[in-house]
């Protein structure tokens, strides 16, 4: 799983955005949520301590077990060091695997188990953010809760083991194998009827921290949305957004909640687009070691999305010509629509699924066959098509 729950989450400054040239802080300078965000969503807010929560199961969902912690110790060998799978803001996550007899009714399986790290940057309150949504949401696009400890002052969490780890570490590490196309366009499909899903749900729930270390990958690359503690829940009755703190990680948070804290589920059209351009693109949505102009991936890239030849040059020259052209060009119009600066240009995360689905079967490419060792495993992807993928 390497370190696919990394990544820097943090409490974004309410900095213009017209001053490109400023830099964000850095991530270190991080703030845990107020106790003052209007619409706490799903009673997170009400349950902020411990003795609170002596009925948190009930809340959580029936599916959901309760752990003790000397269990989880057992299951992740004492929390022993190479178990480590990945660290972040929350604490220290550990592959650990579960055994038939430990839980009636509980599969043998492997899992990860997410420690939480009383002096991190996350506390208590996105803790209960995440038991909570995680346990009373059920979808094939987000990782399942398995369950949870809350035992003294041991914050646990329990979830499902995603044998591929996330999406920012296959697009971003150096010794990664580059994805192939069709694998892309899978991700992009999963992670948008996730995100879909969350939107249109009994309650609606705004995510609110899209980005690819929080999208995890199953042994079939199935996109799968990890870490709620930032989600909330989505507005209600006459009310047009949510006020909170505005809180996620710089270049994936929407232009209009940075500046005015006025969440929605537009904005995490906004960071599923950039999270499509970085699919697209194979870079970072921020990064320094860029020119100047090209270290916001958003700003630099939309106005080159609608111009075929531009587009091309700035596609991911990893995938070495082997894409869909119509594919990627279709691709990157719904990235420019996502990226708008005006949140009602946006499309909604259903029309995103519709717009992606066709783009799951190949029509301009050879016939390929890529073939990628992974850990002591092969992998062989094959894309049948017609004629070559980078003709002009």
């Amino acid at each position: 799983m390497g370190n696919c729950w990394t990544g820097e989450q943090c409490s974004l400054s309410k900095v213009s955005t017209n001053n490109k040239s400023s830099h964000p802080p850095s991530p270190s300078t991080t703030h845990k949520p107020t106790s003052t965000d209007s619409n706490g969503g799903n009673s997170i807010n009400q349950l902020s301590a411990p003795h609170e929560v002596e009925d948190l199961r009930q809340n959580s969902g029936s599916n959901v077990y309760v752990f003790t912690f000397n269990e989880l110790k057992t299951i992740t060998k004492n929390f022993r060091v190479d178990y480590v799978l990945g660290e972040g803001g929350f604490g220290t996550v550990y592959k650990g695997h579960i055994d038939e007899d430990m839980k009636p009714g509980l599969n043998a399986q492997p899992v990860a188990v997410k420690v939480l790290d009383p002096e991190g940057h996350q506390g208590h309150r996105e803790w209960l953010a995440e038991v909570i949504f995680l346990g009373q949401l059920s979808h094939p696009h987000l990782v399942k809760l398995i369950g949870y400890c809350c035992e003294d002052e041991h914050r646990l969490l329990v979830y499902e083991f995603m044998a591929r780890g996330s999406l920012e570490n296959h697009l971003f590490r150096k010794m990664s194998v580059p994805l192939p196309w069709s694998i892309r366009m899978k991700i992009a499909l999963g992670a948008a009827k996730g995100l879909a899903f969350l939107h249109v749900a009994e309650k609606p729930v705004i995510y609110r921290d899209f980005k690819t270390s929080n999208i995890l990958l199953d042994t079939d690359y199935t996109a799968k949305l990890s870490d709620f503690g930032l989600a909330k829940g989505g507005p209600e009755g006459d009310q047009t957004h949510v006020s909170t703190r505005v809180m996620g990680t710089y270049g994936y948070a929407a232009p209009e909640y940075v500046m005015t804290g006025h969440l929605t589920a537009r904005s995490d059209v906004y960071s599923f687009g950039v999270v499509l351009l970085e699919l697209l693109t194979g870079r970072r949505s921020m990064d320094k070691t860029r020119p100047s102009r090209e270290y916001n991936l958003a700003e630099w890239a939309r106005p080159l999305l609608n111009e075929k030849r531009k587009l091309l040059r700035i596609l991911d020259p990893r995938m070495e010509g082997e894409y869909s052209v119509k594919g990627a060009q279709k691709a990157a119009t719904l990235a420019y629509q996502c990226l708008s600066q005006n949140p009602k240009a946006r499309p909604l995360m259903k029309d995103v699924v519709e717009t992606l689905e066709p783009l799951q079967i190949t029509t301009d490419m050879e016939n390929t066959s890529f073939t990628y060792s992974v850990g002591s495993g092969v992998t062989t992807y094959e894309v049948s098509s017609q004629s070559t993928g980078n003709d002009i």
